[in-house]
């Protein structure tokens, strides 16, 4: 039995990084998405590449680098908590009155 993977666009449209698929695949042929998989990274440039639980996806959106670590791969585009629980964030995100 394979391991459980699913498209980077699928992933990057349930985890709530994009809007559509049709955004998320953009994302990827942009260039602008890479992944670690197995201590190897690549720069993603097609949106059919696959995803695996572990994998860490890094990313620029809206002039934000965002790193986090693939948790579960979904069945669905749900709300917003949901879309959460599929991803661990890699990068310092505390709020500047925090700092």
């Amino acid at each position: 039995m394979s391991d459980p993977s699913v498209r980077i666009d699928i992933w990057l449209w349930r985890a709530r990084f994009a809007k559509t698929r049709s955004l998320a695949a953009a994302l990827v042929e942009r260039g602008a998405v890479r992944l670690t998989h197995a201590g190897r990274q690549t720069r993603l440039d097609k949106p059919s590449r696959v995803v695996h639980l572990g994998d860490e996806i890094t990313f620029a959106l809206d002039g934000r680098v965002t790193a986090v670590r693939v948790e579960a791969l979904g069945e669905r585009r749900g709300p917003p908590m949901e879309a959460r629980a599929l991803y661990v964030s890699l990068t310092d995100e505390t709020p500047d009155s925090e700092r």
